[in-house]
């Protein structure tokens, strides 16, 4: 029975991700990836490339939200307010 998704390269040596890689589209690879995981047709072989791929793309998206932080904490004046979605504001 085939594959309903084409085969992807999913074992990319650890920290493959690339730095210009945005978190959408690392997101939305890692999404793909479980996709496939959760169908339970992958090879043991590819099953384990893929989750070390996810993995990577994991702490990729959790840099960027981490750096993401950092910048809000900077613009803010060092001090990481609340935000108040009502609103709009910081409180």
């Amino acid at each position: 029975m085939p594959r309903s998704h084409p085969a992807q390269t999913v074992d990319l040596p650890a920290g493959a991700v690339a730095k210009e890689t945005t978190y959408e589209a690392a997101l939305a690879e890692l999404e793909q990836i479980v996709q496939r995981m959760e169908g339970g047709q992958l090879p043991l072989e590819e099953s384990i490339a893929a989750y070390r791929r996810g993995s990577e793309l994991l702490k990729h998206c959790q840099q960027q939200l981490a750096d993401a932080e950092r910048k809000i904490e900077v613009l803010e004046g060092g001090a990481l307010r609340d935000f108040d979605a009502a609103s709009g504001a910081a409180q």
